[in-house]
C-alpha cells in the first residue's frame, strides 16, 4: 500500500470512528430524555421524546446501517476471516431495526423506554466491533482502499464540520484536505459510565470502583448530569496524578469526561 493511499484510508477510518462516536452520544442523549420523561410519568412529554427519537433513528441511524451494508460489508465479507463476523453484524442490524419498530409501536412510556435502552445496548456493542474489527480489517487490506469505498458516503462519514467526525476531505465533498495528513486513528470506543440514572449517593462509589478496575492506559467516559468537580477533586486526591481527565462535553445538559489511568513510572 502506498503512503498516500494509506494516509487517505486512515483519514477515512478516523472519520468513520468519529461519526460512530457522534451517533452513540446522540442516542444516549435521546434515551436519557426518554427515561426522564417516563420516570416523571409525563405521557405527553414521553410521546414527544419518543417521536423525536424515532425520527432521529430513521433519519440518521438506519441510513448509516444501510450504508454500511452497501459499502463496507460486501467487501469485508469476501475475506475468509471476516465472513462469520459480517453475518453477525448483519444480524445486529436486523435486531436494531426490530427495536426501532418496537419503539415506534410502544403505546406506554415504560415500554418505549425499555426498547430504547435495549437499542442503545445493542448499538454500543455493535460500534465497538465496527471500530475494532471491521474498520481495521479494511484499512490493513492491501487490495482494498477504504477511502475509495467511502467516496461520497456521508451516511457513514457524517458532517464535515461535526466535532470528532466528518469526512475530512476523503470523500470528494470538498472538505478539509489537510485532514488526510493527520495521524492514524485509534480504532476504539472507550466504555461509557452513565451515572445520571443512579441515586446521587451511589455515584461517587460507582465511579471510583470502575476506575479502580481500569488497567494502566485504560479509560472510560463518565457521563454526568452536571459538572462533577467534587468527584474530580476526589479522584485527584485518590490517584495523585495517576488518572487524567479530558473534558469531552461541558454542558449545558450533559457533561462527558474521559478518565484514563496513567501508566505507573518504572
Amino acid at each position: 500500500m502506498s503512503h498516500s493511499r494509506s494516509t487517505a484510508d486512515r483519514a477515512a477510518a478516523r472519520a468513520v470512528v468519529g461519526h460512530h462516536a457522534q451517533l452513540a452520544a446522540a442516542l444516549d442523549e435521546h434515551v436519557h430524555n426518554l427515561l426522564t420523561a417516563a420516570g416523571q410519568d409525563d405521557t405527553g412529554r414521553a410521546d414527544q421524546v419518543r417521536d423525536d427519537l424515532v425520527s432521529w433513528l430513521r433519519d440518521e441511524l438506519l441510513p448509516h446501517a444501510h450504508a454500511e451494508e452497501t459499502a463496507l460489508y460486501p467487501v469485508a465479507a469476501q475475506r475468509p476471516e471476516a465472513t462469520l463476523l459480517i453475518r453477525g453484524m448483519q444480524a445486529e442490524h436486523r435486531a436494531i431495526t426490530d427495536l426501532v419498530v418496537a419503539l415506534e409501536a410502544a403505546e406506554e412510556p415504560v415500554r418505549a423506554a425499555a426498547a430504547a435502552q435495549a437499542l442503545a445496548a445493542v448499538l454500543a456493542v455493535h460500534l465497538i466491533k465496527e471500530n475494532e474489527l471491521v474498520v481495521p480489517l479494511l484499512v490493513d487490506a492491501a487490495d482494498v482502499s477504504l477511502a475509495t469505498l467511502l467516496d461520497g458516503m456521508h451516511d457513514l462519514l457524517g458532517s464535515a464540520d461535526s466535532s470528532g467526525g466528518g469526512c475530512g476531505g476523503t470523500c470528494g465533498c470538498g472538505g478539509d484536505r489537510g485532514a488526510a495528513d493527520a495521524p492514524a486513528p485509534t480504532l476504539t470506543i472507550d466504555p461509557r459510565l452513565d451515572v445520571r440514572t443512579l441515586p446521587h449517593d451511589r455515584r461517587h462509589a460507582t465511579v471510583l470502583a470502575a476506575l479502580d478496575a481500569l488497567p494502566d492506559g485504560g479509560a472510560l467516559v463518565l457521563v454526568a448530569p452536571h459538572a462533577p468537580r467534587p468527584l474530580l477533586a476526589e479522584i485527584e486526591s485518590r490517584y495523585r496524578g495517576g488518572m487524567a481527565a479530558e473534558w469531552l462535553q461541558d454542558g449545558p445538559d450533559t457533561w462527558q469526561i474521559r478518565l484514563s489511568r496513567q501508566p505507573v513510572a518504572a
